[in-house]
């Protein structure tokens, strides 16, 4: 275990279905410590780590330098309701989200829109987890094709 990475968050990465390869989307990053524990498990995969506060990113940015030089993990300031893949951006395998309350029920309105967009953001056997299981929960998401079509309506 890293030792900078707390027993919860620890017992999160490890629950994760991780595997060498794997493209991860972390929602809600802050400093970047799980971040830096999926980029060790995942190999010569990639994880893109996101949050809505540029100062998280900032952290994240400092603490994961290793990381980011090594090409395996990218950080990107968006709101998990706002993130769209870039053009050519490959889809990802999983992602997951720690303590974001567009996706613990504290904020639904966000919470349907960021549902859509990760689904979106995600291979078609792509899955979601969040915190608040054992000590994670899986989230079904919506259709793709069901995302793809709210986004063009989101954006009308």
């Amino acid at each position: 275990m890293d030792e900078r990475l707390s027993r919860r968050l620890a017992a999160i990465v490890e629950a994760l279905p991780l595997a060498p390869g794997m493209r991860v989307l972390e929602i809600g990053c802050g400093p970047g410590a799980a971040a830096r524990a999926v980029a060790a498990r995942i190999g010569n995969g990639h994880i893109l780590a996101i949050d809505r506060s540029a100062k998280a990113i900032d952290q994240a940015r400092s603490a994961c330098a290793a990381e980011i030089a090594s090409g395996r993990l990218t950080l990107r300031c968006v709101k998990a309701e706002g993130f769209e893949l870039e053009a050519r951006e490959a889809p990802y395998h999983l992602a997951f989200a720690v303590r974001v309350g567009a996706l613990d029920g504290r904020h639904p309105e966000a919470g349907r829109l960021a549902l859509r967009r990760i689904a979106a953001a995600l291979r078609p056997e792509g899955r979601l987890f969040i915190d608040g299981g054992d000590p994670l929960r899986e989230i079904p998401l919506p259709d793709r094709s069901e995302g793809l079509a709210s986004r063009a309506e989101d954006t009308t």
